[in-house]
């Protein structure tokens, strides 16, 4: 089972991270920034899975990561998952994102962080892994872009139908108001006899 997944920059700045495990806030960052220090120390020339660290589970747990340009890809695991698999799947993930931002950077990740959660939903689930068929992952994302798509111009024709009934109110106000006659309506009004008060 997949217990975290991290993604940071070569100074160690997470730039997503997603547990499928609870850990309050502080740990979470604790987790982090000693996955950090396991993982960037190593050469390069080394293999890409390690024993995970004391934080996440200690030697019941793996560290499996790959190094793309200035991020790490970080797949805390049990003993259960294949090192080999979990590189596979690092690389459908990027890929995946490479194929969605075209030429995938650091800041991608950073303004985009809804849209890096909903296609890293689309390969794992709570811990599990759902789908490593890239063909699959990307069919959905354009689902959810055409969804998305037709919620955007849905919601423009409604601000549209309802700002079209908004700039005309002033204008309806005002012919209602003429049509009153109110100058004509005070003449016409009959006010009550008052009684006369004499002051002394």
């Amino acid at each position: 089972m997949i217990k975290a997944i991290l993604v940071f920059n070569n100074h160690g700045k997470p730039r997503m991270s997603k547990f499928y495990q609870f850990y309050p806030e502080d740990l979470q960052q604790q987790i982090i920034r000693e996955t950090f220090h396991l993982v960037s120390k190593r050469d390069d020339n080394v293999c890409n899975f390690l024993e995970g660290g004391t934080l996440i589970g200690g030697s019941d747990y793996k560290l499996i990561y790959r190094h793309y340009a200035t991020l790490y890809f970080v797949f805390c695991v049990d003993s259960s998952e294949s090192e080999l698999g979990i590189l596979d799947l690092i690389q459908v993930f990027v890929e995946t994102l490479d194929k969605c931002f075209e030429n995938v950077c650091e800041l991608d990740l950073i303004f985009h962080v809804d849209k890096v959660h909903y296609i890293l939903g689309e390969l794992v689930m709570g811990g599990m892994v759902l789908e490593t068929n890239m063909t699959e992952i990307m069919t959905r994302i354009e689902e959810q872009n055409k969804l998305e798509k037709s919620e955007v111009t849905f919601q423009k024709a409604a601000l549209g139908r309802m700002g079209a009934g908004i700039s005309a109110a002033p204008a309806r106000a005002v012919s209602a108001v003429k049509d009153m006659n109110i100058p004509q309506k005070f003449k016409d009004m009959k006010l009550p006899d008052l009684p006369n008060f004499k002051l002394s």
